[in-house]
């Protein structure tokens, strides 16, 4: 797997923190600085940590999977992606007045987009991916995917969550089957 994939994954994960940013978006008048940095931050940060747990959970156990690799690549992959596009078409709507910077909410909020990066990083180890690399892409990535969904939330509300969960998902699908397609035929 090379850089450009590389960056499609890194792309695909950002989404929902992406989604997740334009709902915070939606929550201020004028957002200053610090309200795009903050999802930024978490979102990047738990994007990075989270494949690279995954990529050494997933090495302990490459070796005695090694014969099945790229099924539960496609699988996780597929998993990830189709529940990403299921959600693309929930039509749940939240609303508070409670300030969502607020460290406990951003916590629980960077963990829950983040789980599917654990699972991204177990496939990685199936595909000996340079995880330092990928990780600080995939942090970069997101970071500035946060930052812009505020900005978009903030501008234009939520008519493009549902797309960038659709199109996330869409390319973690794509990927899953190009890596399966790749093992069984070439």
């Amino acid at each position: 797997m090379g850089l450009p994939e590389i960056i499609l994954i890194a792309l695909g994960l950002s989404m929902d923190a992406f989604a997740v940013s334009i709902t915070l978006g939606l929550s201020v008048k004028k957002p200053k600085i610090k309200e795009f940095v903050i999802p930024g931050v978490y979102f990047g940060l738990f994007q990075m940590i989270m494949p690279f747990i995954g990529y050494f959970a997933g090495t302990y156990f490459a070796q005695k999977i090694q014969d099945a690799d790229h099924w539960i690549a496609f699988a996780l992959l597929g998993l990830i992606g189709g529940r990403m596009i299921k959600e693309s078409f929930s039509k749940e709507k939240t609303t508070t007045n409670d300030n969502p910077f607020q460290f406990a909410k951003m916590l629980l909020l960077a963990i829950a987009t983040s789980i599917d990066a654990l699972a991204v990083g177990i496939t990685f180890a199936f595909l000996n991916i340079d995880i330092w690399q990928s990780v600080i892409i995939i942090g970069v990535v997101t970071f500035c995917m946060s930052m812009c969904g505020v900005k978009i939330g903030n501008v234009f509300g939520t008519k493009f969550k549902s797309k960038a969960e659709f199109i996330g998902g869409s390319t973690l699908v794509i990927l899953g089957v190009k890596i399966l397609v790749e093992h069984l035929f070439f």
